[in-house]
């Protein structure tokens, strides 16, 4: 399975696939997530942070780039670059010191990654678009991770 598609009529069902997709991440894995202003990339991280076990607050990381999350033996990062810079040089995510955060220990979740230049693959692009008062979800597996990660999702 390379693609999974999906209507969310409310924020619950966007909190719920979120919690669901938790079940195939894995350390390592690059999540790249997609969408307009307001399309609900947050809202989709909040649920996928909940479904992982992680029942603190989860703000934007818009004016900070990055909010940082370790849970039981994961460390996730979540990006937000729609006030990078970068775009058109590579270098600048490493001397931001963002670099390090892309291992095989980690888990980085990725808001507006067209917005910096450099960024390692996707194992899994999560594209959401509003539509009415809901959003459609468009699921792309790019890699093993990313085609084991919708297989899980898939079976619940």
């Amino acid at each position: 399975m390379t693609e999974f598609t999906r209507t969310l009529v409310t924020e619950a069902d966007t909190l719920a696939l979120g919690r669901a997709l938790a079940s195939g991440i894995a350390p390592g894995m690059v999540i790249f997530l997609i969408g307009e202003l307001g399309a609900g990339k947050t809202t989709l991280a909040r649920g996928l942070l909940r479904g992982l076990g992680y029942a603190g607050k989860v703000k934007s990381p818009t004016f900070t780039l990055v909010e940082v999350y370790e849970i039981s033996r994961l460390y996730l990062y979540h990006f937000d670059f729609y006030r990078f810079t970068g775009s058109n040089n590579p270098r600048e995510l490493g001397e931001a010191g963002f670099r390090e955060h892309f291992n095989p220990q980690s888990v980085c979740l990725v808001e507006w990654p067209d917005k910096a230049a450099g960024l390692p693959a996707a194992d899994v692009r999560v594209v959401l678009e509003v539509a009415g008062s809901g959003r459609n979800v468009s699921i792309f597996a790019d890699s093993e991770a990313g085609v084991s990660c919708l297989k899980r999702l898939s079976a619940q």
